[in-house]
C-alpha cells in the first residue's frame, strides 16, 4: 500500500540579522545582508501528528540576541494543534534552536538519534566551539526525558511510521538526522540543519558551525538521493522558504507556508 501523504508545514517563529560571511567556512567575498529564519516543522495526516523540532524560547532568544516573533507553540495553534496533546516530536538535533522547548510538549516521545544523546553528553562538550550552540538546561532535560522513557533512540536511518523516516547526517552535530516525509507532492525532505541555507547545498559551501566537515558535505548528496530532486529539499534556516512556499492561508502569511505543495516562485 501506498503511505499516506502528510501535509507539511514550516512554522516560523524567530529571525536574526546576520551577514553572509557568518553562513559560509571562509567568509564571502560579497559580504552583505543574509538573515535567517528559525522554524519548526509540523507533518500531519487522518492517522498521525508529528513536529519536528521545538525551537527555544524568549529567555534564549534574549541571550543570543535573537529576534523572537512568537513561541513556536503559539504557531502551531495557529493550524490547529495542541502542543501539549502532540504525541511524537523529532528532534533532528539538539542545539539550542531545536530542542528548545520540549517541556511544552509533555505528552510526547522525542525520536533522537543514540549519536546525539552520545554527542551532548560526552568528551566533546568539553570543547567551547562545539558547546556554544547547546543549552545545557535543554540537555539536562532531554536526559532526563530518557530517564522517564520518553525518548525513542534511532541508530541511523529508521522508518518511524508510513510516510515519515528519518535519516542519520551528520555534520553540523554528531547526530543529525533529517526527516524524509510523504506528501501528495512526493517525497519532501526536512533538512534541518544539514543544509542551513539553499545556498550552503547547492553551491558546496558549508556552514561555519560544524563537528565534521566531511560528513556534512557528503550529506548534501544524502538529501537530493533521498528527495529526488533539490526542489524537493527544504533547508532549515532560509527565509527564501517562507517566499517560494504559499501559506495555508492568507492570515498565516509570513506565519507558516505549506511544503506538500509546489513551491510559487
Amino acid at each position: 500500500m501506498a503511505p499516506p501523504a502528510y501535509e507539511l508545514y514550516a512554522v516560523k517563529y524567530a529571525h536574526h540579522e546576520r551577514r553572509r560571511s557568518a553562513n559560509f567556512i571562509g567568509g564571502d567575498p560579497h559580504d552583505g545582508p543574509m538573515p535567517m529564519d528559525y522554524v519548526v516543522w509540523l507533518a500531519r495526516c487522518a492517522e498521525r501528528t508529528l513536529v519536528i523540532d521545538t525551537g527555544f524560547n524568549a529567555e534564549a532568544a534574549a541571550r543570543r540576541s535573537r529576534e523572537f516573533v512568537r513561541c513556536p507553540t503559539a504557531g502551531l495553534a495557529m493550524l490547529d494543534v495542541d502542543a501539549a496533546e502532540v504525541p511524537d516530536v523529532i528532534l533532528t538535533h539538539l542545539h539550542y534552536d531545536h530542542a528548545g522547548n520540549f517541556d511544552r510538549f509533555p505528552a510526547a516521545t522525542f525520536h533522537v538519534q543514540d549519536r546525539e544523546l552520545q554527542f551532548v553528553t560526552g568528551r566533546h562538550m568539553r570543547a567551547g566551539f562545539l558547546r556554544h550552540s547547546f543549552d545545557v538546561e535543554n540537555v539536562a532535560g532531554m536526559v532526563r526525558a530518557v530517564h522517564d522513557g520518553r525518548v525513542a533512540f534511532c541508530d541511523g536511518d529508521a522508518e518511524l511510521a508510513p510516510g515519515i523516516s528519518v535519516h542519520l547526517v551528520g555534520g553540523h552535530t554528531m547526530g543529525l538526522q533529517f526527516v524524509r516525509v510523504h506528501t501528495r507532492r512526493g517525497w519532501v525532505v526536512v533538512a534541518s540543519d544539514a543544509s542551513h541555507y539553499y545556498a550552503n547545498m547547492l553551491e558546496r559551501r558549508p556552514y561555519p558551525t560544524v563537528f565534521s566537515v566531511g560528513d556534512m558535505i557528503q550529506g548534501w548528496e544524502r538529501l537530493f538521493a533521498a528527495a529526488g530532486s533539490p526542489d524537493h529539499v527544504v533547508p532549515g534556516h532560509d527565509p527564501e522558504v517562507l517566499r517560494r512556499y504559499p501559506a495555508p492561508r492568507p492570515d498565516l502569511a509570513g506565519i507558516a507556508v505549506r511544503l506538500d505543495v509546489a513551491p510559487v516562485a
